[in-house]
């Protein structure tokens, strides 16, 4: 499990508590897609740092009370995330003008996008900014988006250039 999972884990973790204190372990599993277990596993390390006390209400119910230092930890967690993901938003929109640069040299204003989530939609909008029209199907370029790739398929050309390739291309 990498740090950056459990770090965004540990802030969902800490906003559905603070949301509902009387949450359930089973609730807070479903709201991640994650096994009951590996909650059981991320509040247990929370709670012997010091982020989140729990209280016994009746037998089996919990009530998880975050710290000042779980709260101080949240407002970090937070920072941090939206820092990513503005690194995350930078880099992917200066890797699509990279390849929207190709596709109009090559005298293209529309192109194929296959791709979707938060990455599809940085590159999405970038078409916008650009006016170049995205299309569903048709003889244009096509790109496709893998994790942080951009692939770009010019027409008639079965190969894909990366945004590595396209830099030692250029450089």
């Amino acid at each position: 499990m990498d740090n950056s999972s459990v770090t965004e884990r540990d802030l969902i973790l800490l906003e559905k508590i603070e949301q509902n204190p009387d949450i359930t372990q089973a609730s807070l599993a479903s709201h991640l897609g994650i096994a009951v277990g590996t909650v059981n596993w991320h509040l247990k390390r929370m709670i012997d740092k010091g982020y989140v006390k729990v209280r016994r209400l009746e037998r089996k119910k919990l009530r998880y009370i975050i710290t000042p230092e779980g709260i101080a930890l949240r407002a970090r967690l937070t920072v941090d995330y939206i820092q990513t993901s503005f690194r995350m938003y930078r880099l992917v929109r200066e890797r699509m003008v990279e390849v929207l640069n190709e596709v109009e040299k090559a005298g293209y204003q529309q192109v194929i996008l296959r791709g979707d989530g938060e990455i599809g939609e940085v590159c999405h909008l970038t078409c916008m900014e650009r006016e170049i029209e995205v299309i569903t199907q048709g003889n244009v370029p096509e790109l496709e988006i893998n994790g942080l790739k951009i692939e770009l398929r010019m027409p008639g050309n079965d190969e894909a250039k990366t945004n590595v390739e396209q830099d030692r291309e250029n450089g």
